[in-house]
């Protein structure tokens, strides 16, 4: 791993995620009754109990409202979940002044263009394998896996390999 990457992991304070393409493959499953339902990953879950054991909160920022995103992310634990979010970017303010963090103690992992603004604004931005190309161009890290498929928790391994 390179040595600019390694000094970014060592920073990281807090560490937000999007939803579907990360979290999830994506895809979206519907009942007959219309209900949403997604697919997340064991091991992703783990990354936030690992966070949060060493003392990292992880915090959810999407576009979507559903309440199984709600529900994952009580289950997880996760600090914060902010839902119905279209320009995700805005919130770095708010979420710096909450934790008394700077932009470079934040990490974040999204996959698709609505993500590329914020990606900009972090210290360690990643991407999963599958992210579209201009989240990919931007990114300090790009994940072997794809979203759905332990993203977020490889973007975890490598920040707490790298913590402190």
């Amino acid at each position: 791993m390179k040595n600019e990457l390694i000094q970014k992991c060592k920073k990281i304070k807090v560490v937000i995620t999007d939803v579907d393409g990360v979290l999830t493959d994506g895809g979206m499953y519907y009942t007959k009754d219309g209900d949403i339902m997604k697919k997340f990953h064991a091991r992703d879950g783990m990354g936030v109990t690992l966070l949060r054991k060493t003392g990292i909160p992880t915090i959810i920022v999407t576009k979507e409202e559903t309440e199984i995103v709600k529900k994952w992310a009580e289950r997880m634990k996760v600090e914060k979940l902010y839902k119905g979010i279209v320009q995700k970017e805005i919130l770095i303010t708010t979420i710096c002044n909450e934790y008394h963090i700077t932009n470079e103690e934040i990490s974040y992992i999204g996959d698709d263009i609505n993500d590329v603004e914020l990606l900009k604004k972090v210290g360690l931005s990643a991407v999963p394998n599958d992210g579209v190309i201009e989240a990919k161009n931007i990114c300090d890290y790009v994940c072997k896996s794809n979203g759905g498929e332990g993203a977020f928790r490889e973007l975890v391994d490598m920040i707490l390999s790298n913590y402190r």
